[in-house]
């Protein structure tokens, strides 16, 4: 198992992220867990050495079973929030590719 290419100091939280935009029979795939009050896009932290490509499509098969593959980058997103559920307390931080 791999190191996500993120980090904690004090109450900030930051994360380097992949994603995926899954659609299928006009609809989009979001995931949810038991921990958290939203749903988001299937994906998660990228590991210290990996390529964002290749992020994704693991994220993907280990949360899906599924291995699609990866057509383009999207775009990237920067996103700052506050954090709820697990990350509740936390000034976050976050950098995600979509593909």
């Amino acid at each position: 198992m791999g190191i996500d290419c993120g980090f904690t100091k004090d109450n900030s939280w930051f994360r380097y992220r992949a994603a995926a935009i899954i659609i299928e029979d006009d609809c989009v795939l979001f995931a949810k867990n038991e921990r958290d009050d939203y749903y988001y896009s299937v994906g998660g932290g990228i590991h210290i050495g990996e390529k964002a490509e290749d992020a994704v499509r693991r994220e993907v098969f280990e949360e899906t079973g599924i291995s699609y593959e990866v057509e383009r980058l999207a775009f990237v997103h920067e996103n700052f929030f506050n954090g709820s559920g697990r990350l509740d307390g936390y000034k976050c931080h976050e950098i995600t590719f979509y593909f």
